[in-house]
């Protein structure tokens, strides 16, 4: 652990513009604005590289304990890539795949929090064992010793946590936090979509499944998707992404793809006038059922959706 963040803080940084990302399909035109840290034990060939997109290298402290638990895996044969500043989070994956010497591909969000010191060994073994599958995730669980407004978010908010899978389970609910991908494969499907700022997740998802792969949630894998600490910055964050929504919404409705809350089958594609119609029934039922933060968290995605799609209609980051 301690190398780690040693290196982190002492080692150069390297322009990310200046990395070739070839095998991306939909590529953004425009220059990023990051810069990327490579940890690279030994310089040898590893099975498991592991890319961190970060906006700020710190998410409210978030990551630097990331880097920690990090550094306590009992599977050490990984490589660690953190590209820090790029707005596009899909961009920022695709340069670190660009560099990536890894078999395996593991992608986490800065604001993830891994409780398990063996949760990239089983990750690992897993992919090992199973050639059909082509990404898996954990389970996104509420973590021990959280704050009473996290345990609420993390209940009422969909996707936030669930009941862990006991077998391996194709599911929708794998995704970029903590998500594993075969390399190969996913550079043979044009990696991630850069163009669109929401809704990277479903994209990729359906690629692996066009490629024929499957996508799964594994048990006895747990991680932590960690909501901001307080209300104010959880309903600033929903309406940006609103706002960025409303962006793929307006200019790239083809990879408008649906987030189930559940395991299982689902309709991939909603027209917009159901959806929209099914919105006073999501918020009704919300109320209904005492999920207020998960009421208010919608009613700013609204906004900003509504803000993104009628007035910021030149938004392009």
């Amino acid at each position: 652990m301690e190398e780690i963040l040693n290196n982190f803080h002492s080692d150069p940084w390297l322009p990310a513009d200046t990395i070739a990302r070839r095998f991306v399909k939909y590529a953004n035109p425009k220059p990023s604005p990051g810069e990327v840290w490579h940890y690279l034990p030994e310089e040898s060939q590893k099975e498991l590289s592991v890319i961190i997109p970060t906006y700020d290298a710190n998410r409210n402290g978030y990551f630097l304990k990331l880097l920690g638990q990090i550094g306590f895996q009992d599977f050490q044969d990984f490589e660690l890539i953190v590209v820090r500043g790029d707005p596009r989070q899909g961009r920022a994956i695709n340069i670190g795949a660009a560099i990536a010497n890894g078999k395996y591909l593991l992608t986490l969000d800065d604001d993830t929090s891994l409780p398990d010191p063996d949760t990239f060994r089983k990750l690992v073994a897993v992919m090992d064992s199973y050639p059909g599958i082509g990404a898996a995730g954990g389970n996104n669980v509420i973590p021990e010793g959280a704050g009473l407004f996290l345990q609420k978010a993390m209940k009422q908010i969909p996707r936030r946590s669930w009941k862990p899978v006991r077998i391996i389970t194709d599911s929708d609910l794998a995704e970029h936090p903590l998500l594993v991908l075969r390399a190969e494969v996913f550079r043979s499907v044009g990696g991630e979509n850069e163009l669109i700022p929401r809704g990277l997740d479903p994209y990729l998802r359906q690629e692996f499944r066009k490629a024929g792969y499957r996508v799964v949630v594994i048990p006895k894998v747990r991680y932590s998707h960690l909501p901001p600490a307080t209300l104010s910055s959880l309903i600033r964050q929903f309406y940006r992404n609103g706002c960025q929504a409303a962006y793929t919404n307006r200019n790239y409705p083809q990879w408008v793809i649906e987030t189930p809350a559940s395991h299982g089958s689902f309709r991939s594609y909603m027209p917009m006038p159901i959806r929209l119609l099914r919105f006073p029934v999501l918020l009704l039922h919300a109320l209904i059922k005492g999920r207020f933060i998960w009421f208010f968290c919608e009613i700013a995605y609204a906004l900003g959706f509504s803000y993104g799609l009628l007035v910021d209609k030149k938004r392009s980051e």
